[in-house]
Protein backbone atom coordinates (compact mmCIF):
# COMPACT_ATOMS: atom_id res chain seq x y z
CA UNK A 1 0.00 0.00 0.00
CA UNK A 2 1.36 3.41 -0.92
CA UNK A 3 1.77 6.20 1.60
CA UNK A 4 -1.02 8.24 -0.04
CA UNK A 5 -3.32 5.23 0.11
CA UNK A 6 -2.57 4.85 3.80
CA UNK A 7 -3.45 8.49 4.43
CA UNK A 8 -6.81 8.08 2.65
CA UNK A 9 -7.53 4.93 4.65
CA UNK A 10 -6.89 6.70 7.96
CA UNK A 11 -8.98 9.70 6.88
CA UNK A 12 -11.83 7.39 5.89
CA UNK A 13 -11.69 5.68 9.27
CA UNK A 14 -11.82 9.08 10.98
CA UNK A 15 -14.95 10.08 9.02
CA UNK A 16 -16.51 6.72 9.84
CA UNK A 17 -15.86 7.29 13.54
CA UNK A 18 -17.52 10.70 13.32
CA UNK A 19 -20.60 9.33 11.56
CA UNK A 20 -20.73 6.52 14.07
CA UNK A 21 -20.83 9.00 16.97
CA UNK A 22 -23.83 10.73 15.41
CA UNK A 23 -25.85 7.74 14.26
CA UNK A 24 -24.78 4.78 16.40
CA UNK A 25 -27.31 5.36 19.15
CA UNK A 26 -30.23 5.40 16.75
CA UNK A 27 -28.95 2.38 14.83
CA UNK A 28 -28.44 0.31 17.95
CA UNK A 29 -31.82 1.29 19.32
CA UNK A 30 -33.52 0.43 16.02
CA UNK A 31 -32.00 -3.02 16.20
CA UNK A 32 -33.13 -3.53 19.77
CA UNK A 33 -36.79 -2.58 19.20
CA UNK A 34 -38.68 -5.23 17.27
CA UNK A 35 -42.05 -3.64 18.05
CA UNK A 36 -43.93 -0.54 16.94
CA UNK A 37 -44.85 2.46 19.06
CA UNK A 38 -42.61 4.63 21.23
CA UNK A 39 -38.95 3.99 21.87
CA UNK A 40 -38.19 7.10 23.96
CA UNK A 41 -40.47 9.08 26.26
CA UNK A 42 -39.98 11.99 28.60
CA UNK A 43 -39.82 10.81 32.19
CA UNK A 44 -40.89 12.40 35.48
CA UNK A 45 -41.77 11.14 38.97
CA UNK A 46 -43.45 13.38 41.54
CA UNK A 47 -41.99 11.37 44.43
CA UNK A 48 -38.64 12.95 43.79
CA UNK A 49 -40.04 16.23 45.14
CA UNK A 50 -40.21 14.74 48.62
CA UNK A 51 -36.41 14.29 48.70
CA UNK A 52 -34.32 16.58 50.84
CA UNK A 53 -33.00 19.67 49.03
CA UNK A 54 -29.41 18.61 49.63
CA UNK A 55 -30.03 15.11 48.37
CA UNK A 56 -27.91 14.03 45.43
CA UNK A 57 -30.99 12.30 43.98
CA UNK A 58 -32.70 15.61 43.36
CA UNK A 59 -31.18 15.70 39.88
CA UNK A 60 -33.39 12.75 38.97
CA UNK A 61 -36.50 14.85 39.63
CA UNK A 62 -35.88 16.92 36.55
CA UNK A 63 -37.46 16.01 33.25
CA UNK A 64 -35.43 13.18 31.78
CA UNK A 65 -35.53 10.62 28.99
CA UNK A 66 -36.78 7.09 29.48
CA UNK A 67 -35.99 4.36 27.00
CA UNK A 68 -38.96 2.06 26.50
CA UNK A 69 -37.87 -1.53 27.17
CA UNK A 70 -39.18 -4.39 25.14
CA UNK A 71 -41.17 -6.90 27.18
CA UNK A 72 -42.09 -10.36 25.95
CA UNK A 73 -45.68 -10.47 24.70
CA UNK A 74 -46.04 -6.70 24.33
CA UNK A 75 -46.13 -5.48 20.75
CA UNK A 76 -46.35 -1.73 21.39
CA UNK A 77 -45.09 0.81 23.89
CA UNK A 78 -46.60 4.25 24.37
CA UNK A 79 -45.79 7.40 26.28
CA UNK A 80 -48.09 8.74 28.99
CA UNK A 81 -48.62 11.69 31.34
CA UNK A 82 -50.53 11.64 34.66
CA UNK A 83 -51.25 15.07 36.15
CA UNK A 84 -53.78 17.27 37.85
CA UNK A 85 -54.58 20.97 37.73
CA UNK A 86 -53.90 23.17 40.75
CA UNK A 87 -57.24 24.74 41.78
CA UNK A 88 -55.61 28.03 42.77
CA UNK A 89 -52.96 28.63 40.11
CA UNK A 90 -54.66 26.56 37.41
CA UNK A 91 -51.21 25.19 36.52
CA UNK A 92 -50.60 21.51 35.83
CA UNK A 93 -49.02 19.46 38.60
CA UNK A 94 -47.36 16.48 36.92
CA UNK A 95 -47.45 13.25 38.87
CA UNK A 96 -45.86 10.79 36.43
CA UNK A 97 -44.45 10.76 32.88
CA UNK A 98 -42.79 7.90 31.03
CA UNK A 99 -43.24 4.71 29.01
CA UNK A 100 -46.50 2.80 29.07
CA UNK A 101 -47.63 -0.51 27.62
CA UNK A 102 -51.31 0.29 27.52
CA UNK A 103 -54.34 -0.62 25.56
CA UNK A 104 -55.62 0.06 22.12
CA UNK A 105 -56.94 3.54 23.03
CA UNK A 106 -53.39 4.92 22.54
CA UNK A 107 -52.70 3.23 19.18
CA UNK A 108 -51.60 5.59 16.41
CA UNK A 109 -52.16 8.73 18.50
CA UNK A 110 -49.31 11.18 18.05
CA UNK A 111 -50.69 13.71 20.54
CA UNK A 112 -51.16 13.27 24.28
CA UNK A 113 -54.71 14.55 24.99
CA UNK A 114 -56.74 13.78 28.11
CA UNK A 115 -60.50 13.98 28.41
CA UNK A 116 -61.67 16.00 31.41
CA UNK A 117 -63.79 14.08 33.87
CA UNK A 118 -65.18 16.09 36.81
CA UNK A 119 -65.36 12.97 38.96
CA UNK A 120 -61.60 12.41 38.78
CA UNK A 121 -58.85 14.58 40.25
CA UNK A 122 -56.10 13.28 37.94
CA UNK A 123 -55.88 13.60 34.19
CA UNK A 124 -54.29 10.91 32.02
CA UNK A 125 -53.22 10.84 28.39
CA UNK A 126 -51.18 8.47 26.23
CA UNK A 127 -49.76 8.51 22.72
CA UNK A 128 -47.40 6.78 20.28
CA UNK A 129 -44.15 8.21 18.94
CA UNK A 130 -40.83 9.26 20.42
CA UNK A 131 -41.24 12.03 23.01
CA UNK A 132 -44.91 12.44 22.12
CA UNK A 133 -45.63 13.16 25.82
CA UNK A 134 -43.47 16.26 25.70
CA UNK A 135 -46.65 18.26 25.07
CA UNK A 136 -49.91 17.30 26.72
CA UNK A 137 -53.34 18.87 27.09
CA UNK A 138 -56.82 18.30 28.40
CA UNK A 139 -60.09 18.79 26.58
CA UNK A 140 -63.63 18.84 27.82
CA UNK A 141 -66.03 16.81 25.82
CA UNK A 142 -67.95 19.08 23.39
CA UNK A 143 -66.12 22.10 24.81
CA UNK A 144 -65.43 25.16 22.71
CA UNK A 145 -62.71 26.44 25.04
CA UNK A 146 -59.21 26.36 23.67
CA UNK A 147 -57.30 23.39 24.97
CA UNK A 148 -54.75 23.70 27.75
CA UNK A 149 -51.36 22.94 26.18
CA UNK A 150 -48.30 22.51 28.35
CA UNK A 151 -44.83 22.71 26.75
CA UNK A 152 -41.94 21.14 28.60
CA UNK A 153 -38.44 22.51 28.05
CA UNK A 154 -36.38 20.34 25.71
CA UNK A 155 -33.32 20.36 27.91
CA UNK A 156 -32.37 16.75 27.29
CA UNK A 157 -32.72 17.07 23.53
CA UNK A 158 -30.42 20.10 23.55
CA UNK A 159 -27.91 18.24 25.67
CA UNK A 160 -27.98 15.30 23.25
CA UNK A 161 -27.25 17.51 20.23
CA UNK A 162 -24.44 19.23 22.12
CA UNK A 163 -22.84 15.90 23.02
CA UNK A 164 -23.08 14.67 19.43
CA UNK A 165 -21.35 17.80 18.12
CA UNK A 166 -18.72 17.62 20.85
CA UNK A 167 -17.81 13.99 20.16
CA UNK A 168 -17.77 14.61 16.39
CA UNK A 169 -15.29 17.48 16.77
CA UNK A 170 -13.09 15.43 19.09
CA UNK A 171 -13.10 12.52 16.64
CA UNK A 172 -12.05 14.78 13.76
CA UNK A 173 -9.25 16.35 15.82
CA UNK A 174 -8.02 12.89 16.81
CA UNK A 175 -8.13 11.69 13.20
CA UNK A 176 -6.08 14.63 11.93
CA UNK A 177 -3.61 14.08 14.76
CA UNK A 178 -3.18 10.42 13.76
CA UNK A 179 -2.68 11.41 10.10
CA UNK A 180 0.03 13.90 11.08
CA UNK A 181 1.86 11.40 13.31
CA UNK A 182 1.76 8.64 10.66
CA UNK A 183 2.96 11.04 7.94
CA UNK A 184 5.86 12.26 10.10
CA UNK A 185 6.81 8.69 11.05
CA UNK A 186 6.80 7.44 7.46
CA UNK A 187 8.78 10.44 6.26
CA UNK A 188 11.44 10.10 8.97
CA UNK A 189 11.69 6.29 8.73
CA UNK A 190 11.66 5.93 4.97
CA UNK A 191 14.12 3.24 3.91
CA UNK A 192 16.64 3.97 1.20
CA UNK A 193 17.09 0.87 -0.94
CA UNK A 194 19.73 2.32 -3.26
CA UNK A 195 23.37 1.33 -3.30
CA UNK A 196 24.53 4.19 -1.10
CA UNK A 197 26.69 3.06 1.83
CA UNK A 198 25.54 2.86 5.40
CA UNK A 199 27.51 5.33 7.45
CA UNK A 200 28.21 5.92 11.12
CA UNK A 201 28.39 9.14 13.06
CA UNK A 202 31.88 10.51 12.70
CA UNK A 203 33.80 11.74 15.73
CA UNK A 204 34.36 15.45 16.04
CA UNK A 205 37.52 16.60 14.27
CA UNK A 206 39.19 19.96 14.89
CA UNK A 207 38.71 22.55 12.16
CA UNK A 208 41.36 22.21 9.46
CA UNK A 209 42.91 25.28 7.84
CA UNK A 210 42.37 25.55 4.11
CA UNK A 211 45.20 25.92 1.63
CA UNK A 212 45.83 28.36 -1.19
CA UNK A 213 45.63 26.11 -4.23
CA UNK A 214 45.62 28.87 -6.80
CA UNK A 215 43.02 29.25 -9.51
CA UNK A 216 40.83 26.16 -10.02
CA UNK A 217 38.30 26.08 -12.86
CA UNK A 218 35.61 23.38 -12.72
CA UNK A 219 35.08 21.66 -16.07
CA UNK A 220 32.45 18.91 -15.83
CA UNK A 221 30.89 16.65 -13.21
CA UNK A 222 32.11 13.06 -13.31
CA UNK A 223 30.32 11.34 -10.44
CA UNK A 224 28.15 11.85 -7.40
CA UNK A 225 28.56 10.03 -4.12
CA UNK A 226 27.10 9.84 -0.66
CA UNK A 227 28.82 13.05 0.50
CA UNK A 228 29.10 15.16 -2.65
CA UNK A 229 30.02 15.39 -6.31
CA UNK A 230 33.35 14.81 -8.10
CA UNK A 231 34.36 17.28 -10.82
CA UNK A 232 37.10 17.32 -13.39
CA UNK A 233 38.83 20.68 -13.06
CA UNK A 234 41.80 22.71 -14.26
CA UNK A 235 44.40 23.92 -11.77
CA UNK A 236 46.76 26.14 -13.66
CA UNK A 237 47.68 23.82 -16.57
CA UNK A 238 47.04 20.54 -14.77
CA UNK A 239 43.91 18.42 -14.64
CA UNK A 240 42.73 17.70 -11.11
CA UNK A 241 39.71 16.10 -9.47
CA UNK A 242 37.65 18.21 -7.07
CA UNK A 243 35.34 16.49 -4.63
CA UNK A 244 32.82 19.07 -3.42
CA UNK A 245 31.15 18.53 -0.05
CA UNK A 246 28.02 20.56 0.80
CA UNK A 247 27.93 22.48 4.06
CA UNK A 248 26.05 19.75 5.94
CA UNK A 249 28.81 17.23 5.15
CA UNK A 250 31.70 19.27 6.53
CA UNK A 251 32.47 16.49 9.02
CA UNK A 252 33.11 14.04 6.17
CA UNK A 253 35.39 16.56 4.46
CA UNK A 254 37.41 16.87 7.67
CA UNK A 255 37.53 13.10 8.19
CA UNK A 256 38.79 12.34 4.68
CA UNK A 257 41.53 14.94 4.69
CA UNK A 258 42.71 13.64 8.07
CA UNK A 259 43.47 10.29 6.41
CA UNK A 260 45.36 11.93 3.54
CA UNK A 261 47.44 14.01 5.97
CA UNK A 262 48.68 11.04 8.01
CA UNK A 263 52.49 10.75 8.05
CA UNK A 264 53.93 8.52 5.30
CA UNK A 265 50.49 8.16 3.72
CA UNK A 266 51.73 9.12 0.26
CA UNK A 267 52.00 6.03 -1.97
CA UNK A 268 51.69 5.33 -5.74
CA UNK A 269 48.70 3.06 -5.11
CA UNK A 270 46.86 5.56 -2.90
CA UNK A 271 45.04 8.46 -4.60
CA UNK A 272 47.33 11.50 -4.66
CA UNK A 273 46.21 14.28 -2.33
CA UNK A 274 46.72 17.91 -3.42
CA UNK A 275 44.86 20.04 -0.88
CA UNK A 276 41.59 21.40 0.51
CA UNK A 277 39.72 24.67 0.15
CA UNK A 278 36.65 26.31 1.59
CA UNK A 279 34.56 28.19 -0.97
CA UNK A 280 31.64 30.58 -0.47
CA UNK A 281 30.15 31.71 2.82
CA UNK A 282 27.12 31.26 5.03
CA UNK A 283 24.47 29.04 3.40
CA UNK A 284 26.46 28.81 0.16
CA UNK A 285 29.59 27.36 1.75
CA UNK A 286 31.25 24.44 -0.07
CA UNK A 287 34.21 22.33 1.02
CA UNK A 288 36.61 21.21 -1.69
CA UNK A 289 38.98 18.25 -1.59
CA UNK A 290 41.45 18.39 -4.50
CA UNK A 291 43.23 15.23 -5.70
CA UNK A 292 44.89 13.86 -8.82
CA UNK A 293 42.55 13.20 -11.75
CA UNK A 294 42.42 9.82 -13.53
CA UNK A 295 40.42 9.88 -16.74
CA UNK A 296 39.68 6.13 -16.75
CA UNK A 297 37.52 6.61 -13.69
CA UNK A 298 36.59 3.91 -11.20
CA UNK A 299 37.22 0.21 -11.76
CA UNK A 300 33.46 -0.41 -11.52
CA UNK A 301 32.64 2.05 -14.30
CA UNK A 302 35.52 0.82 -16.46
CA UNK A 303 34.43 -2.84 -16.23
CA UNK A 304 30.89 -1.91 -17.26
CA UNK A 305 32.16 -0.72 -20.63
CA UNK A 306 35.38 -2.71 -21.14
CA UNK A 307 36.89 -6.13 -20.68
CA UNK A 308 40.46 -6.61 -19.42
CA UNK A 309 43.19 -8.93 -20.64
CA UNK A 310 44.94 -11.33 -18.31
CA UNK A 311 47.97 -9.03 -18.03
CA UNK A 312 45.77 -5.98 -17.35
CA UNK A 313 43.85 -7.91 -14.74
CA UNK A 314 47.06 -8.94 -13.02
CA UNK A 315 48.38 -5.37 -13.01
CA UNK A 316 45.15 -4.04 -11.51
CA UNK A 317 44.92 -6.78 -8.88
CA UNK A 318 48.57 -6.46 -7.83
CA UNK A 319 48.53 -2.66 -7.47
CA UNK A 320 45.17 -2.76 -5.68
CA UNK A 321 46.47 -5.30 -3.14
CA UNK A 322 49.68 -3.28 -2.74
CA UNK A 323 47.71 -0.10 -1.99
CA UNK A 324 45.54 -1.97 0.52
CA UNK A 325 48.69 -3.36 2.15
CA UNK A 326 50.11 0.16 2.54
CA UNK A 327 46.83 1.35 4.05
CA UNK A 328 46.69 -1.53 6.55
CA UNK A 329 50.34 -1.51 7.61
CA UNK A 330 51.97 0.44 10.41
CA UNK A 331 54.88 2.19 8.70
CA UNK A 332 57.64 3.74 10.81
CA UNK A 333 59.11 6.96 9.47
CA UNK A 334 62.66 8.31 9.60
CA UNK A 335 64.02 9.47 12.91
CA UNK A 336 61.98 12.35 14.27
CA UNK A 337 58.99 11.66 12.00
CA UNK A 338 55.81 10.04 13.26
CA UNK A 339 54.85 6.56 12.17
CA UNK A 340 51.95 5.95 9.82
CA UNK A 341 49.22 4.16 11.83
CA UNK A 342 47.18 1.27 10.45
CA UNK A 343 44.01 2.36 8.65
CA UNK A 344 40.92 0.27 7.88
CA UNK A 345 39.07 1.49 4.78
CA UNK A 346 35.61 0.12 5.77
CA UNK A 347 34.04 0.88 2.37
CA UNK A 348 36.33 -0.99 -0.01
CA UNK A 349 34.67 -1.71 -3.37
CA UNK A 350 35.31 -1.35 -7.11
CA UNK A 351 33.75 2.15 -7.07
CA UNK A 352 36.53 3.27 -4.72
CA UNK A 353 39.36 1.82 -6.83
CA UNK A 354 40.52 4.24 -9.56
CA UNK A 355 42.40 3.25 -12.72
CA UNK A 356 45.43 5.21 -13.85
CA UNK A 357 46.51 5.68 -17.45
CA UNK A 358 48.94 2.70 -17.22
CA UNK A 359 46.09 0.43 -15.93
CA UNK A 360 47.46 0.30 -12.42
CA UNK A 361 45.05 0.98 -9.57
CA UNK A 362 44.92 3.41 -6.67
CA UNK A 363 42.59 3.41 -3.68
CA UNK A 364 40.31 6.39 -2.98
CA UNK A 365 37.42 7.61 -0.80
CA UNK A 366 38.39 7.46 2.86
CA UNK A 367 35.23 9.02 4.27
CA UNK A 368 34.51 5.99 6.49
CA UNK A 369 38.12 4.99 7.19
CA UNK A 370 39.17 4.24 10.76
CA UNK A 371 42.63 5.10 12.16
CA UNK A 372 44.27 2.77 14.70
CA UNK A 373 46.89 4.69 16.63
CA UNK A 374 49.51 2.39 18.22
CA UNK A 375 48.72 1.57 21.83
CA UNK A 376 45.25 3.12 21.68
CA UNK A 377 41.82 1.56 21.42
CA UNK A 378 39.77 2.28 18.32
CA UNK A 379 37.35 4.29 20.45
CA UNK A 380 33.63 4.71 19.92
CA UNK A 381 32.69 3.64 16.43
CA UNK A 382 29.79 2.01 14.64
CA UNK A 383 30.48 -1.43 13.22
CA UNK A 384 27.76 -1.72 10.58
CA UNK A 385 29.04 0.72 7.96
CA UNK A 386 29.90 0.42 4.28
CA UNK A 387 28.01 -0.61 1.16
CA UNK A 388 25.56 -3.43 1.85
CA UNK A 389 26.56 -5.84 -0.94
CA UNK A 390 30.24 -5.61 0.11
CA UNK A 391 29.59 -6.13 3.84
CA UNK A 392 31.28 -9.13 5.45
CA UNK A 393 29.09 -11.67 7.29
CA UNK A 394 30.15 -10.39 10.72
CA UNK A 395 29.23 -6.83 9.70
CA UNK A 396 25.80 -7.93 8.48
CA UNK A 397 25.29 -9.82 11.75
CA UNK A 398 26.51 -6.91 13.86
CA UNK A 399 29.01 -9.26 15.54
CA UNK A 400 32.32 -7.44 15.07
CA UNK A 401 35.28 -7.62 17.41
CA UNK A 402 36.39 -4.01 17.68
CA UNK A 403 40.06 -4.75 17.06
CA UNK A 404 42.48 -3.74 14.32
CA UNK A 405 42.73 -7.28 12.93
CA UNK A 406 38.93 -7.66 12.75
CA UNK A 407 38.48 -4.46 10.74
CA UNK A 408 41.32 -5.31 8.34
CA UNK A 409 39.77 -8.72 7.62
CA UNK A 410 36.48 -6.96 6.79
CA UNK A 411 38.37 -5.05 4.07
CA UNK A 412 39.78 -8.34 2.76
CA UNK A 413 36.30 -9.85 2.38
CA UNK A 414 35.42 -6.94 0.07
CA UNK A 415 38.75 -7.35 -1.73
CA UNK A 416 37.72 -10.91 -2.67
CA UNK A 417 34.52 -9.56 -4.24
CA UNK A 418 36.48 -7.01 -6.30
CA UNK A 419 38.77 -9.81 -7.54
CA UNK A 420 35.62 -11.66 -8.65
CA UNK A 421 34.50 -8.57 -10.60
CA UNK A 422 37.87 -8.50 -12.38
CA UNK A 423 37.75 -12.21 -13.21
CA UNK A 424 34.20 -11.93 -14.58
CA UNK A 425 35.40 -9.40 -17.20
CA UNK A 426 38.69 -11.06 -18.15
CA UNK A 427 38.78 -11.69 -21.89
CA UNK A 428 41.15 -14.68 -21.53
CA UNK A 429 38.69 -16.95 -19.70
CA UNK A 430 38.01 -19.09 -22.79
CA UNK A 431 34.40 -18.00 -23.33
CA UNK A 432 32.78 -14.71 -24.35
CA UNK A 433 32.65 -12.36 -21.37
CA UNK A 434 29.19 -11.97 -19.87
CA UNK A 435 27.84 -8.51 -19.18
CA UNK A 436 29.21 -6.84 -16.09
CA UNK A 437 27.34 -7.50 -12.86
CA UNK A 438 27.97 -6.30 -9.34
CA UNK A 439 28.75 -8.94 -6.70
CA UNK A 440 25.51 -10.73 -5.68
CA UNK A 441 23.52 -8.90 -8.38
CA UNK A 442 22.41 -12.25 -9.81
CA UNK A 443 21.39 -13.45 -6.33
CA UNK A 444 19.75 -10.39 -4.71
CA UNK A 445 19.30 -7.85 -7.52
CA UNK A 446 20.59 -4.32 -7.94
CA UNK A 447 19.23 -2.71 -4.76
CA UNK A 448 19.31 -5.30 -1.96
CA UNK A 449 18.06 -4.52 1.51
CA UNK A 450 20.10 -5.27 4.60
CA UNK A 451 17.76 -8.16 5.41
CA UNK A 452 18.20 -9.66 1.93
CA UNK A 453 21.98 -9.52 2.25
CA UNK A 454 21.82 -11.11 5.70
CA UNK A 455 19.69 -13.93 4.33
CA UNK A 456 22.01 -14.58 1.37
CA UNK A 457 25.46 -14.09 2.93
CA UNK A 458 24.99 -15.04 6.58
CA UNK A 459 22.18 -17.60 6.59
CA UNK A 460 22.64 -19.30 3.21
CA UNK A 461 26.39 -18.48 2.94
CA UNK A 462 26.01 -17.64 -0.74
CA UNK A 463 28.96 -16.17 -2.65
CA UNK A 464 29.19 -14.94 -6.27
CA UNK A 465 29.28 -17.81 -8.77
CA UNK A 466 32.68 -18.97 -10.08
CA UNK A 467 32.42 -20.40 -13.60
CA UNK A 468 34.06 -23.74 -14.42
CA UNK A 469 35.90 -22.13 -17.37
CA UNK A 470 37.77 -19.84 -14.99
CA UNK A 471 39.39 -22.80 -13.26
CA UNK A 472 40.56 -24.20 -16.60
CA UNK A 473 42.82 -21.17 -17.01
CA UNK A 474 45.95 -21.68 -14.83
CA UNK A 475 46.20 -18.06 -13.76
CA UNK A 476 42.47 -17.54 -13.19
CA UNK A 477 42.37 -20.77 -11.17
CA UNK A 478 44.82 -19.22 -8.70
CA UNK A 479 42.81 -15.98 -8.61
CA UNK A 480 39.66 -18.04 -7.90
CA UNK A 481 41.34 -19.76 -4.95
CA UNK A 482 42.56 -16.38 -3.71
CA UNK A 483 39.13 -14.74 -3.83
CA UNK A 484 37.55 -17.72 -2.05
CA UNK A 485 40.10 -17.44 0.76
CA UNK A 486 39.42 -13.70 0.99
CA UNK A 487 35.65 -14.05 1.37
CA UNK A 488 35.78 -17.03 3.75
CA UNK A 489 32.90 -17.02 6.24
CA UNK A 490 35.43 -17.40 9.05
CA UNK A 491 37.18 -14.04 9.33
CA UNK A 492 40.25 -15.64 10.93
CA UNK A 493 40.80 -17.77 7.81
CA UNK A 494 40.92 -14.84 5.37
CA UNK A 495 44.11 -13.80 3.60
CA UNK A 496 45.86 -10.58 4.51
CA UNK A 497 46.42 -7.82 1.94
CA UNK A 498 50.16 -8.53 1.87
CA UNK A 499 49.49 -12.23 1.18
CA UNK A 500 47.22 -11.38 -1.77
CA UNK A 501 49.83 -8.95 -3.11
CA UNK A 502 52.64 -11.54 -2.95
CA UNK A 503 50.47 -14.26 -4.47
CA UNK A 504 49.45 -12.10 -7.45
CA UNK A 505 53.04 -10.83 -7.87
CA UNK A 506 54.31 -14.41 -7.94
CA UNK A 507 51.62 -15.34 -10.45
CA UNK A 508 52.40 -12.46 -12.82
CA UNK A 509 56.08 -13.40 -13.09
CA UNK A 510 55.04 -16.18 -15.42
CA UNK A 511 53.93 -15.50 -18.98
CA UNK A 512 50.85 -17.73 -19.08
CA UNK A 513 49.70 -16.39 -22.44
CA UNK A 514 52.86 -17.68 -24.16
CA UNK A 515 53.35 -20.91 -22.21
CA UNK A 516 50.12 -22.95 -21.97
CA UNK A 517 52.02 -25.94 -20.60
CA UNK A 518 52.95 -24.10 -17.42
CA UNK A 519 50.70 -25.03 -14.53
CA UNK A 520 51.06 -23.06 -11.35
CA UNK A 521 50.41 -24.32 -7.90
CA UNK A 522 47.01 -23.09 -6.83
CA UNK A 523 48.17 -22.44 -3.27
CA UNK A 524 51.78 -21.21 -3.38
CA UNK A 525 53.47 -20.83 -0.02
CA UNK A 526 53.90 -17.19 0.79
CA UNK A 527 54.78 -15.41 3.99
CA UNK A 528 51.87 -13.62 5.67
Amino acid sequence: MTTIGLYYLIFGLAISVSIYNVDSKAVIDDNRQPFQGSMFCEHYNEKCNTADEDSKDKEKCKTDIEECVYTEGIKRNQCFVLWKVDNTTKKPLIHLKGCFSGGEECYKKNECIAKVNREKDYLFCCCEGDYCNKKFESRKEFSTEPPLIINQPATESSHTVFHILLFTCLALILAFGIIFVVYYFLKSCKVNYHESPTQALLPAIPQSPTEDLGHIQLQDMKATGRFGAVWRAKRNDDEVAVKIFPMQDQQSWLAEQEIFKLPNMCHPDILEYIGVEKRGDHLHTEFWLVTAYHHRGSLCDYLKAHTVTWNEMGRIAESMARGLTHLHDVIPGPKGIEIKPAVAHRDFKSKNVLLKADMSACIADFGLALIFQPGKACGDTHGQVGTRRYMAPEVLEGAINFTLDAFLRIDMYACGLVLWELASRCSDQGIPCPEYKLPFEAEVGTHPTLEEMQEAVVTKKIRPAILDQWKEHPGLATICNTMEECWDHDAEARLSASCVMERVSHLMRFDIAQNDALVLETNPKVSL
